[in-house]
């Protein structure tokens, strides 16, 4: 049987390109979004077998949620061979500003909680087989923090220590774990933003090197390459001199309907 990856945030972006790059190379899909006929509609133009595919309708921040679709994915097409935590949202938010807290509390919710609601109800199948790969999408943002990106900033700082130890629990049971960090690729995410975003990717380009990457099971990487060396000097820059780069620089739009 072909072996079968599991995407959330499947609806568009980057686990779109996800998706279609892992079904190229002759994976079984599972689908995992908030928004089933969107990843449907999407799907429809491609000659993909039916067969080869389930699509489940899961929210990543509801643990309950996402107990429910590992369950019926167990069921329906076995224990996934890859399960990549894809789903976040990105928003800018200001400390100072109740409703802001109210924002950031949901980022949290859907990119750290999000990915271990994603992972731990398969882990448990896969280290009984003694092989899988667990892969937790964070980002560059997750390096250093950038103003007026505190919660996405945060989240994602925390997806890569998570994933850390996440890897060096599950080493003695043949399960990796790789974090992929994208730089800023072309997908809705980014699509607002109103800075200049250096080495800016197409969501394919980005999926056929994390594909690469994930079957090296490599346990951190960087895409693209260009934005791995910019990480590093963000990361060795003196925070004085960080702080003096980046003072100024536009926010994140905040939440839609936000003053």
């Amino acid at each position: 049987m072909s072996p079968l990856v599991l995407i959330t945030g499947a609806s568009s972006g980057i686990g779109q390109a996800l998706a279609l790059q892992y079904v190229r190379q002759g994976y079984r899909l599972a689908l995992v979004a908030r928004r089933t006929d969107v990843i449907r509609s999407w799907l429809s133009p491609y000659e993909i077998s039916a067969d080869s595919y389930q699509i489940y309708n899961g929210d990543v921040s509801d643990t309950s949620s996402m107990a429910t679709v590992a369950q019926d994915c167990l069921a329906r097409q076995g224990a996934p061979d890859v399960v990549i935590a894809n789903a976040g949202i990105s928003i800018g938010v200001d400390s100072s500003r109740r409703d802001d807290l109210d924002v950031m509390a949901r980022i949290l919710a859907t990119n750290v909680v999000g990915v271990a609601a994603t992972f731990g109800p398969f882990i448990n199948a896969m280290t009984a087989r003694g092989s899988g790969t667990l892969v937790g999408m964070a980002s560059v943002a997750g390096i250093r923090g950038l103003p007026g990106h505190g919660g996405y900033c945060a989240s994602k700082a925390a997806v890569i220590s998570y994933c850390e130890s996440l890897r060096g629990e599950l080493r003695p049971t043949g399960v990796k774990v790789v974090t992929i960090c994208p730089g800023y690729i072309a997908t809705p995410l980014t699509q607002n933003n109103s800075y200049s975003m250096p080495f800016l990717m197409q969501p394919e380009a980005f999926a056929k090197h994390a594909f690469k990457a994930i079957q090296a099971q490599v346990s951190y990487r960087v895409i693209p390459w260009q934005m791995g060396i910019v990480a590093k000097l963000l990361r060795l820059l003196p925070n004085g001199l960080f702080d003096k780069a980046f003072a100024g620089r536009p926010r994140k739009p905040r939440a839609a309907g936000s003053d």
